[in-house]
């Protein structure tokens, strides 16, 4: 049965980045935001829900009107989770069947922003965090989304601290631009693939 790891960490962090050298290093990861939106639009039970939820217009030409349910969720943190509460169990499902169908697998990944507050922890085995200074996020969060430093610090609060994802992480990757990222993923696969089972409650910085 394959090592399940979960990757996490805030906007700008570069968890993606890491997901995808896990991918060259030959583990296989599931992304949650590109499958999510897969599974919004495809999954019969969100749709119907969001229907109900929002109106029948959240679904135009057969395609989710992601303006209409951003306009419909921004602002009411009661509504966003009842948005969640329908998208979430499915992604969860979703996940255990690919997982399954890669047991053979040494070690698999599942990438999350939102991986603690969306329920997603006991379904891995290790939680990564990726963690980078604050001041590197943002100006990297600007760059790539031609966005205002107001509007990622915006995003940013909205989500769960570092602090608080740090106390749920069993190893934290450092991307601040300066430690090399690269020998910090190889010793995570390393410590996982051979000494996995002395690592149930261990608190590991990868980078020291």
């Amino acid at each position: 049965m394959a090592i399940k790891i979960g990757i996490t960490g805030g906007i700008g962090s570069g968890k993606s980045v890491v997901s995808r050298l896990l991918g060259i290093m030959g583990i296989p990861v599931y992304i949650s935001d590109i499958e999510a939106k897969r599974i919004t639009q495809t999954d019969q039970v969100i749709r119907r829900g969001l229907c109900d939820l929002v109106s029948q217009d959240v679904f135009q030409g057969g395609e989710l009107n992601r303006p209409l349910l951003a306009s419909y969720m921004f602002g009411h943190p009661d509504r966003v989770q009842k948005v969640n509460e329908l998208i979430h169990p499915q992604v969860k499902e979703d996940f255990r069947q690919w997982a399954a169908r890669l047991e053979s697998e040494q070690l698999v990944g599942m990438e999350s922003a939102i991986l603690v507050e969306a329920g997603f922890k006991n379904e891995v085995d290790f939680l990564v965090m990726v963690y980078a200074p604050l001041e590197v996020r943002v100006e990297r969060a600007v760059k790539r989304d031609c966005s205002s430093m107001e509007l990622v610090m915006k995003r940013i609060e909205a989500q769960m601290s570092d602090e608080v994802k740090r106390n749920h992480a069993d190893f934290v990757i450092v991307n601040d631009d300066e430690t090399p990222l690269i020998p910090q993923v190889l010793e995570l696969i390393s410590l996982l693939s051979k000494n996995n089972h002395y690592l149930c409650s261990a608190k590991k910085i990868i980078n020291k």
